[in-house]
């Protein structure tokens, strides 16, 4: 049995995204109904907000300085998705910091493990842009702090939609190994197989694909065959993942087949690849209630080392091994296209 440290603030439910959007504060509310069930074995924590010159260190300043002052002038739309009100840019460092608390808390000895709810989510926000309802990049920001202390990080990004900003960020870097598993197509339409890095850091980024209701059993089978082994080599010191947990069935923005109990499954087959506490999960998807709610549990479940009671009215579904052999034989032509047929080191 381990420790989880949870880390939220109740500023990250004044994000303002409008009316009926998706990425509400209702999320974070029916998140922390989930605690209680979990009693001694987590330790809650308050995040402290990031300083400008952490959040810069993966943003253009100018972009920031851009967000800051369209919320200091009372807000509005970035994109047709993503809005900001006038307490949004402090409530996005606060998010910010969630990460850094969390890596710096569990370098303390004080958990084995971290689970940060935080709004806005962060993984589709490239250097300059923020867009799919993030603003800055919290995983990237806590990547970016442990590659500069020395660290090598793997981010396993299991959200229904493709992290195409920390794609962005760390595309040309060799100590950050990105592995994204997603539905295609779907927003914001990148992550393809052949998207695999450049310069020195051609092929620490690993695409899978998977088109819609494909199972989590699947899904499962592919991050095996495909990304285990170069993971293995790489030899990771950190990991770090984007728990997004919109590819549920009943998600109303995805159409993946996973269950509550995939991502039991999902979090826990990241896990073989660090020793105890190295691993700080992120909060990105996720809009359905109750789906999000178990999902949360069940990630917080593999986190903590627990046996998972296994609904029976969620099965893992079938490994659909023409999906997986399909985008194995396509990633291999990819490196070897590139000259690059020995796994990253």
């Amino acid at each position: 049995m381990m420790t989880v440290l949870f880390g939220t603030h109740p500023e990250y439910l004044e994000h303002d995204t409008g009316l009926f959007h998706p990425e509400s504060a209702s999320r974070l509310e029916v998140i922390a109904t989930v605690l209680d069930r979990f009693r001694d074995d987590i330790v809650t924590f308050k995040p402290t907000p990031a300083a400008t010159a952490s959040v810069t260190r993966v943003h253009d300043s100018a972009h920031v300085a851009e967000i800051r002052q369209l919320c200091l002038m009372g807000g509005g739309p970035i994109d047709a998705d993503t809005q900001v009100g006038y307490q949004s840019y402090d409530i996005a460092l606060l998010a910010a910091g969630a990460g850094l608390d969390a890596i710096t808390r569990l370098q303390q000895g004080e958990g084995d493990a971290a689970f940060v709810a935080v709004r806005p989510p962060g993984h589709h926000a490239t250097t300059d842009t923020s867009m799919g309802f993030c603003l800055f990049n919290n995983i990237a920001v806590a990547a970016q702090r442990l590659v500069d202390q020395g660290e090598k990080v793997l981010i396993v990004d299991i959200d229904a939609h493709h992290g195409n900003g920390t794609q962005d960020i760390f595309y040309s870097q060799p100590s950050v190994l990105y592995v994204s598993i997603h539905q295609y197509p779907l927003y914001p339409g990148t992550g393809k197989v052949f998207e695999v890095g450049e310069g020195a850091a051609i092929g620490t980024t690993i695409n899978i694909p998977l088109p819609p209701r494909t199972t989590g059993a699947t899904a499962l089978a592919a991050l095996d065959t495909i990304a285990a082994p170069v993971i293995t080599t790489f030899a990771p010191t950190w990991l770090l993942i984007s728990a997004g947990f919109d590819g549920h069935r009943d998600d109303p923005l995805t159409d993946l087949g996973y269950g509550a109990n995939d991502y039991y499954h999902l979090t826990q087959w990241a896990l073989q690849f660090v020793p105890h506490g190295k691993t700080v999960a992120f909060l990105e998807g996720g809009y359905n209630l109750a789906a999000l709610a178990e999902s949360t549990e069940a990630s917080i479940e593999a986190l903590l080392g627990v046996s998972r009671r296994l609904d029976p009215a969620d099965p893992p579904g079938v490994v659909e091994d023409e999906i997986v052999s399909t985008l194995a034989r396509m990633r291999q032509e990819t490196l070897l296209a590139r000259g690059d047929d020995v796994p990253p080191r």
